[in-house]
């Protein structure tokens, strides 16, 4: 029985069957992020600084796990690629992402489904791959991690992005009160690829160039606002009626809780890495 969301496949059209839940989760979040840089503008930089003749224009980047496309938008507007390809494996996120992506002059810009384990890129076709916040829905990141390796270009390189497998830990006690009382006892939802194994994932396949950890803290205003984020996170077994459901989860969040400001934490962790074949 495979008891991490993120790695069961029936739970993913519930996850990521439209783009509401995962609009609500970042909304929320973004709402409370105290301190951090936000995350696409930080992968922009690390595109630029290590890619091998940045001088020169980007030709194909590819967004893998690009959600609702956030992170493809900023990547079109800032690095302006030749060829921008977003790839996704709910059909509803490739639709939103579609919609929300804009007009980019001079960068043909294309959203596809696919699977991270078989990416739709030819070989040795990609100068920039930048997966963020999706290797952890793999059982098997190492095999996603390879199959980007193969798809970059000599000298072509991947930045990863994940979490630590502690964060949002502050939340676990509030939830264990009166609504799941085995809260932090819950597998993390980033158990396969995280701030601590990451580097390590990518090195069979890449070299890896640089690994930057940042801290992101988190003030939620009150219990309603820390509800919404709550009610779209699948780690805590809820009553029924309380996941996905912000205004029922605030209301028994308040049966248990004084309503004050609620501080979290989350360490974001960057590798990028190189193609192999770009190595004399």
């Amino acid at each position: 029985m495979i008891t991490n969301p993120f790695l069961d496949p029936d739970r993913q059209g519930e996850l990521y069957g439209n783009d509401a839940r995962l609009a609500s989760r970042s909304t929320a979040l973004m709402r409370a992020r105290t301190e951090g840089r936000p995350v696409p503008e930080v992968i922009v930089q690390l595109a630029q600084t290590h890619r091998a003749g940045a001088d020169r224009r980007l030709g194909l980047a590819a967004d893998i796990g690009c959600g609702r496309g956030t992170s493809t938008r900023v990547l079109a507007e800032q690095l302006k690629p030749q060829r921008l390809l977003g790839i996704d494996a709910s059909p509803a996120l490739v639709a939103a992402a579609r919609r929300r992506a804009g007009h980019h002059p001079g960068t043909q810009l294309t959203f596809l489904q696919g699977d991270f384990h078989h990416l739709p890129l030819v070989d040795t076709s990609c100068e920039l791959a930048v997966a963020a916040f999706c290797l952890y829905h793999s059982p098997e990141p190492g095999r996603a991690i390879a199959e980007i390796a193969r798809a970059l270009a000599p000298g072509g390189i991947a930045v990863l992005v994940t979490k630590a497998l502690d964060s949002y830990k502050e939340l676990d006690a509030l939830v264990a009160a009166g609504l799941d009382p085995h809260a932090a006892r819950h597998e993390s939802l980033y158990a396969t690829a995280h701030g601590g194994n990451l580097a390590d994932l990518a090195n069979p396949a890449m070299d890896v160039l640089a690994v930057e950890h940042e801290e992101h803290r988190f003030e939620f205003s009150g219990l309603d606002h820390v509800a919404e984020y709550l009610a779209t996170n699948p780690k805590y077994d809820l009553a029924p009626g309380l996941y996905g459901n912000p205004g029922a989860l605030a209301a028994a969040l308040h049966e248990w809780h004084a309503d004050k400001p609620i501080a979290t934490t989350s360490v974001i962790t960057y590798v990028v890495a190189r193609s192999e074949r770009g190595q004399a």
